[in-house]
């Protein structure tokens, strides 16, 4: 899957607007005109869309949209990370 994309097409839906307007490097409000409200509602698309669990501080910590590829990417390595060391843990010791 591409994160990247992902996260494009769904602030493109909720903001309304073309998905070619939007980089990494835009800034949700200043350049793209989300306000917090919308940005709670990206949150919640991309907790659905990618499985996870998007924290408030982690929405307060997406200034650009590159923030919210990065957060997704790290989230979804640290569940695979995690759900490693848990399938590790379980094995038997010899």
């Amino acid at each position: 899957m591409d994160i990247a994309k992902a996260v494009t097409r769904v602030v493109a839906f909720h903001l309304g607007i073309e998905e070619v307007r939007i980089t990494r490097d835009a800034r949700f409000i200043e350049d793209l005109g989300a306000d917090s409200l919308d940005l709670y509602e990206v949150a919640m698309s991309l907790e659905e869309e990618f499985n996870l669990e998007i924290f408030d501080q982690d929405v307060d910590n997406m200034v650009k949209v590159g923030d919210a590829i990065e957060a997704i990417e790290t989230k979804l390595a640290w569940s695979i990370g995690g759900a490693a060391a848990d399938r590790s843990d379980s094995l038997p010791l010899r």
